[in-house]
């Protein structure tokens, strides 16, 4: 008799547990819906003004290393390790990959962070914007 009551709870948890689980699948489905945004057109015409600017414009840059794709690599472990506040990339110029760190619009500011960086990678370089072509 008592492994019977035993039972039949156990029975009623499971039933109780399953039900449970239905009920919340079903309220987790009634949260879909679609958003609309409407946005003044001159928002848009400004982002893509803004995009046209930053691919145009040219900064100093502080190359720091150059090699093999995996010398490349380790460079900038070691650059974004050693100053992390610079973003780095490696850019391939055939038939090297070189490391280059930062974004400096002005000569003075790139001046200063390549004394710095010149103190931990010495054969570091001091590369001037690029002169577009107009």
């Amino acid at each position: 008799m008592q492994l019977t009551q035993t039972h039949n709870i156990t029975a009623m948890k499971q039933l109780f547990c399953i039900l449970f689980c239905i009920i919340i699948g079903q309220l987790s489905h009634a949260q879909e819906g679609t958003i609309h945004i409407e946005q003044d057109e001159k928002i848009e015409q400004l982002l893509k003004l803004y995009k046209t600017a930053l691919k145009t414009s040219e900064y100093y840059r502080i190359q720091v290393g150059f090699g093999s794709y995996n010398q490349a690599e380790s460079i900038k472990a070691d650059v974004e390790e050693d100053f992390p506040d610079l973003p780095s990339k490696i850019d391939f110029d055939s038939p090297t990959y070189r490391v280059r760190v930062g974004k400096f619009k002005t000569k003075m500011e790139a001046e200063r962070k390549f004394n710095e960086v010149r103190e931990k990678y010495p054969n570091a370089m001091l590369l001037k914007p690029k002169k577009s072509a107009k």
